[in-house]
């Protein structure tokens, strides 16, 4: 199973009811996107809660040209959509006219296809084909995730009963070996180790 930072502390509780062992094997930063012919290159964080509320349609208001903004958010069942809300916008609002799309894949065509468009994708996943967006000075870099400098991350875990045995044990041991963290990079993900 795998299970996000912020899932793992509201159940705390039964973490040691149920004799739980939690394995950190990734960190996933979050990072607002926007299409390489945007100016923006950096946003306050107010200013990012007020464009995804919707409170701000036009780049404009923001600096950039005067061009509408197009909102592209992930959906519901999205882990990254989670982080992104609470750690980037604070748990505000997000405009009911946001197009939701349901993966970083999809994040990233929908944003790299939209001179207007804002969205967001796991840092892992920044390329050439979108922009990522400074917030409050600090770089969404892998570096800046994994020295925890960029906030909007969350840690990636797997969890066992008890002391992981036999085949657990082996894919638990399997995630740490080196080519395990190998994946997890190829994944767009940022290695414990």
């Amino acid at each position: 199973m795998i299970l996000e930072t912020a899932a793992v502390k509201p159940a705390e509780h039964e973490i040691s009811k149920y004799g739980l062992k939690l394995f950190k094997w990734a960190v996933d930063g979050v990072a607002a996107v926007v299409n390489p012919e945007n100016n923006i290159r950096s946003l306050a964080r107010e200013q990012l809660m007020t464009i995804f509320s919707g409170d701000i349609t036009n780049w404009k208001n923001v600096g950039g040209e005067n061009r509408r903004i197009n909102l592209y958010i992930r959906d519901k069942a999205s882990g990254t959509r989670k982080v992104f809300w609470k750690k980037a916008l604070n748990r505000g609002d997000v405009a009911p006219g946001a197009v939701a799309v349901v993966s970083n894949g999809a994040m990233k065509t929908a944003v790299a296809n939209d001179p207007c468009g804002i969205g967001y994708i796991s840092v892992g996943h920044i390329d050439e084909s979108v922009k990522g967006v400074t917030i409050d000075g600090i770089a969404p870099t892998r570096e800046n995730v994994q020295t925890s400098k960029y906030k909007v991350a969350r840690g990636l875990y797997s969890l066992t009963r008890g002391e992981p045995e036999g085949l657990s044990k082996l894919f638990i041991d399997y995630l740490f070996s080196p080519e395990g963290q190998d994946i997890v990079a190829e994944k767009g993900f940022i290695p414990v180790r």
